[in-house]
């Protein structure tokens, strides 16, 4: 009877056991909703964050929100990038609004390494990259990766910036001489590092948020499947796909648009994701009280001052020609090159303003002269591997050979030395094809072609012209 007893009281307990498995299986966690608004590549534009506050307050009254950056804040706008504090617009905007992280882009370093160290100290957001080392240098080292908590939702932002910027050195496109005491690694050579993140953060969500451009976005994703997606920039465009079961997106570029990710969560997987890119430029709607301070910094007369006039519509290839016209008549040299990568904008028809040619050079890159002879000249052109603009002289490639000539088709004979002005990013970038010192100049590229249009011709018109050459 007691075995009886024993036996019956043991079943009883495997059917209790069973039961309260059977429930803790059916129970599961909730839903979780998340809204990531994004910009990318905004390069000093001011005017839609107003309507960025807009829309972003609405949502933060229904949803949880949080709001990033992939890279390049600055360069491209004189309001910006010629304010006593350079880049401090920006900064102050996007604090406004209330973003959450950015990662660095190749032009948060154009300012150069103390200004940089003032514009991210000025952020209430945090800063990631994980391919930087800023020990050696006054600017402090961002975050690797950075886990953001809204309400009960854990996001882990791992940041990554390129480093194409030039054959000879690992860093962003950005000038040399301004990261010299930062060291970068390639993305691909730390990636592998943080392939474990969300589990060790113990996240819902793992996101890269990148400033490499959608191609090499796209490798990630391919060879790197650890994130739930890729939030990218620095290519400029409008990227809203799936790679390998890992969506990517990119909102295009200067602040036309604002990239909407909805996602669902559960069990820290994410469930469902949509997604909208929402045109700001159509969107009616803005936060006057910051609408009124980026009023505030656009009111400076001197950038709408008319200067010169343009007679036709001047696409880059032909601004390319007017910009190294420019740098060869003011600056008084017999042959300018100009970097396609720095004619940052077209010229329409009709009055020139201040603020269309810091538009089109917003960089502050230096100027300066070299006296090369001409087999130098072709040396640098072969090597270099990149396209140029230029001015003063013709250029003719025939086989391997390279050849230069006057305006009046004169072959130019190698040993000839001529007097050659550029910004000085070219010689940076280019360091083994130029004389070891060349004459400083004063102004910047900017202000140079300024001085060109006030003092010795201030028509533009380049109707059929496209100096431009690249080795093949």
């Amino acid at each position: 009877m007691k075995n009886r007893f024993i036996f019956l009281l043991t079943i009883l307990l495997l059917i209790t056991g069973c039961s309260k498995n059977e429930q803790i299986k059916i129970v599961t966690s909730e839903e979780k909703n998340l809204t990531i608004f994004f910009i990318n590549d905004q390069h000093g534009q001011l005017d839609n964050f107003s309507k960025i506050k807009h829309i972003i307050d609405l949502e933060k009254q229904e949803t949880n929100v949080l709001t990033v950056c992939s890279g390049d804040i600055f360069s491209g706008n004189p309001v910006v990038d010629n304010h006593p504090q350079k880049g401090f617009p920006m900064i102050d905007l996007m604090n406004r609004v209330g973003f959450d992280v950015s990662v660095l882009g190749n032009h948060e370093f154009d300012y150069g390494e103390l200004i940089l160290t003032d514009r991210m100290s000025q952020a209430n957001f945090d800063w990631v990259c994980a391919n930087v080392d800023m020990s050696n240098s006054s600017i402090p080292d961002p975050f690797e990766y950075k886990t953001l908590s809204v309400e009960d939702i854990k996001v882990t932002f791992l940041g990554l910036v390129e480093t194409n910027g030039s054959d000879t050195q690992t860093i962003p496109s950005t000038h040399p001489w301004r990261v010299q005491n930062l060291s970068f690694e390639r993305p691909e050579s730390v990636i592998t590092q943080y392939a474990d993140i969300k589990s060790k953060e113990d996240s819902d969500v793992y996101i890269a948020l990148t400033h490499l451009g959608f191609n090499t976005d796209s490798q990630i994703a391919e060879q790197y499947p650890y994130f739930d997606l890729i939030i990218g920039g620095h290519s400029h465009q409008e990227i809203n796909t799936t790679i390998n079961n890992i969506p990517i997106f990119q909102s295009g570029a200067n602040l036309n648009n604002l990239g909407k990710i909805e996602l669902t969560i559960k069990d820290k997987t994410v469930q469902e994701i949509n997604y909208e890119l929402i045109d700001l430029n159509a969107y009616s709607k803005y936060d006057a009280d910051l609408k009124a301070i980026i009023d505030d910094y656009n009111d400076l007369p001197y950038l709408n001052e008319i200067i010169g006039f343009s007679h036709l519509y001047h696409y880059k290839s032909q601004v390319g020609c007017f910009y190294t016209d420019a740098l060869k008549g003011a600056m008084n040299v017999d042959v300018t090159f100009q970097n396609t990568g720095g004619v940052r904008s077209t010229l329409n028809e009709g009055d020139i303003t201040n603020r269309e040619i810091f538009e089109i050079s917003p960089f502050n890159n230096g100027t300066v002269i070299y006296e090369m002879t001409v087999a130098e000249i072709k040396n640098f052109l072969k090597g270099a591997g990149s396209g140029f603009y230029f001015s003063g002289i013709n250029i003719e490639q025939n086989g391997n050979y390279i050849e230069i000539k006057d305006l009046n088709n004169n072959t130019i004979p190698d040993a000839t030395i001529l007097t050659i002005g550029t910004n000085d990013y070219i010689p940076a970038v280019y360091e083994d094809y130029f004389p070891a010192n060349g004459k400083v100049q004063l102004l910047t590229a900017a202000e140079t072609i300024l001085s060109y249009l006030n003092n010795y011709n201030d028509q533009v018109n380049y109707p059929n012209c496209n100096h431009y050459f690249r080795y093949q």
